[in-house]
C-alpha cells in the first residue's frame, strides 16, 4: 500500500511543466520500470533559480521530483550535488537528511527501498542536467 505522505507530496504539482528559456535540461528513463523524467533548470550565478519538470512515472517518482523541484530552488549547484550523493547513500544505512532537505526523510526510507530507482530518478536527472 502506498503511504499517504507519498500521495500528498506527489499531488503538489506547482512546478510541473516545461521552461522554454531553460539553461539546463536532461531527460532520463528508468530502464527497470520505464519511468521517464524531464528536468528543466534555470541556473544563474551557480544557483538554481527555477526548476520545472515533466514526467510519465509512478507516484514515488512524482513525489521525489515534486519535493526536489521545490527544495532545489535558490540552492547552489554544490549543495544539489552534495544532496544527490547523500540521497544515493541513504538506502545503505540510517541517514537523516540535513535540515534544508529534511522533507526527504519522509520518502527516502528503508520502507521504500524497493522503489529506490524511482525515488532517485529525478535527482539523477537534475544532476545530469547540471553536468551538461
Amino acid at each position: 500500500m502506498i503511504d499517504k505522505e507519498i500521495i500528498k507530496i506527489a499531488s503538489n504539482t506547482e512546478n510541473h511543466g516545461m521552461l522554454d528559456d531553460h539553461t539546463h535540461f536532461s531527460k532520463l528513463k528508468n530502464v527497470i520500470c520505464g519511468d521517464e523524467m524531464k528536468v528543466y533548470l534555470i541556473v544563474e550565478n551557480n544557483k538554481i533559480t527555477n526548476f520545472k519538470y515533466e514526467c510519465e512515472s509512478c507516484i514515488y517518482c512524482q513525489a521525489s521530483v515534486s519535493l526536489l523541484s521545490r527544495k532545489a530552488k535558490n540552492k547552489s549547484i554544490k549543495k544539489i550535488r552534495d544532496f544527490a550523493k547523500q540521497a544515493k547513500n541513504a538506502f545503505s544505512g540510517k541517514i537523516s537528511f540535513d535540515n534544508e532537505w529534511k522533507d526527504f526523510n519522509k520518502i527516502i526510507t528503508n520502507n521504500n527501498i524497493a522503489r529506490k530507482e524511482c525515488l532517485l530518478l529525478p535527482i539523477n536527472t537534475a544532476i545530469d542536467a547540471l553536468n551538461d
